[in-house]
């Protein structure tokens, strides 16, 4: 039997915490303040899921392994979904505006949009907007 996940958390390094909680902010995200302090802050993506942004030497007390230096190597690839076309656009455009680099132009499947941006730190957020009932929920 395959157990369902209540909440998803994603851990993610940083080099500087002030800096990406104020880039993340510019995008629109809120933070639990229960959950963060000089090492570590909670992005809420929904109420289901989030983002642990973590300065490096804290996140690497979690883990033996190295950490990728997401500027030059890619380690994942974080898709968020938005309402419409336009949502994508603004996000990714504010997310521009406020230091992020550009990951790939935007692609536009008809049944799907998207386009992706890297963060302060290099790591990859996609952006896209499905339209209503191009994927059976069943199928996901």
């Amino acid at each position: 039997m395959v157990r369902t996940a209540k909440r998803v958390f994603v851990n993610l390094p940083v080099k500087d915490l002030d800096k990406s909680i104020h880039f993340f902010t510019e995008l629109g995200f809120e933070f639990n303040p229960q959950f963060t302090d000089e090492n570590a802050t909670c992005m809420v993506i929904n109420e289901n899921t989030f983002v642990m942004l973590l300065v490096e030497e804290f996140f690497k007390t979690f883990t033996q392994k190295g950490l990728v230096n997401a500027k030059s190597s890619t380690e994942v690839i974080m898709a968020i979904s938005a309402e419409s076309n336009d949502e994508v656009d603004e996000l990714v455009n504010r997310a521009l505006e406020a230091g992020g680099k550009p990951s790939n132009e935007a692609i536009d499947h008809g049944f799907m949009y998207a386009w992706s941006f890297q963060d302060l730190d290099g790591h990859l957020w996609e952006v896209m907007h499905m339209q209503e009932g191009s994927v059976e929920e069943s199928e996901l």
